[in-house]
């Protein structure tokens, strides 16, 4: 019984220590609509005047902006504990995060890379600079972390993926991604263009710290090791991690926890591996 009361007592300490999640509007010029985002904040927000670091957190094909929230609530102790800011934004059914070259009321690239970032940064206390913000997501959101950051290094300073769509180019029938950025027959280069493994080709060593992960079962499978090759042979240091699981909730519940801290660790400087990677 005291066993029992001692468990009660620790997981209401929890609680009363979770951050607290607002949802927000943000309007995009270049879409020309509110889009909207939930911000997690530690508890202690309006209690001080620190500045924070920031995370962006972004959702998968065929979600919304609650879909990391729902999958993983323990992101309010997360961020209590690291005393971080996270943000959730809305990126569309299956936006892919690019500014598509068909549809100009999908420009998602410019809404988180910019306006979203200058939103956040006047509206609330942030570390406005790279070396205090970081981008990462499920599936097409780990396709668009390692997307904006690698397109905009000097936006992000860390960029992580879990279970990310890393090569679109193996899959063009699939996920709406045709509707972004055309059909493989009259649009080739734009399936290279708009894949990670591609854009990763103008990034330099320590141009952005960067964690990979994916599920041994994941349909993602060998995208993430052939991106994570590549990585190797261009000699930019990040962590590759491969471990049980599919493309489903349960593994990103678990796995967005070693991708904070991961960003936690960046943050604060402490053993960063300059070694090309950890496996």
């Amino acid at each position: 019984m005291k066993g029992f009361l001692s468990l009660v007592f620790i997981f209401s300490v929890l609680i009363l220590q979770a951050g607290t999640a607002d949802s927000i509007s943000v309007y995009s010029g270049s879409m020309k609509k509110n889009i909207p985002c939930i911000v997690i904040k530690p508890s202690n927000y309006n209690k001080n005047s620190k500045r924070l670091n920031v995370v962006y957190l972004l959702h998968g094909y065929s979600g919304n902006h609650r879909q990391w929230l729902e999958i993983s609530p323990g992101l309010l102790t997360i961020a209590d504990n690291y005393n971080l800011l996270i943000i959730c934004p809305d990126g569309g059914f299956s936006s892919w995060y690019f500014d598509s070259p068909l549809d100009s009321s999908f420009r998602y690239e410019t809404f988180v890379s910019s306006e979203l970032i200058k939103y956040v940064d006047t509206h609330y206390r942030t570390i406005a600079n790279k070396k205090s913000r970081a981008i990462t997501g499920l599936s097409m959101g780990g396709h668009g972390g390692l997307f904006l950051a690698s397109r905009h290094p000097d936006v992000f300073g860390a960029a992580g993926s879990t279970s990310g769509g890393v090569n679109l180019r193996p899959f063009p029938n699939q996920w709406d991604i045709k509707k972004r950025i055309g059909d493989t027959a009259c649009c080739e280069e734009n399936w290279k263009k708009y894949s990670v493994i591609n854009t990763i080709d103008g990034l330099k060593d320590n141009d952005l710290h960067i964690i990979i992960d994916c599920g041994t079962s994941d349909f993602f499978l060998n995208v993430n090791r052939e991106l994570h090759q590549k990585l190797l042979n261009k000699k930019i240091a990040h962590d590759y991690i491969e471990r049980p699981g599919g493309h489903d909730n349960n593994y990103w519940r678990n796995s967005i926890n070693y991708q904070l801290l991961f960003f936690q660790i960046y943050f604060y400087g402490q053993g960063f591996s300059t070694t090309p990677s950890r496996k």
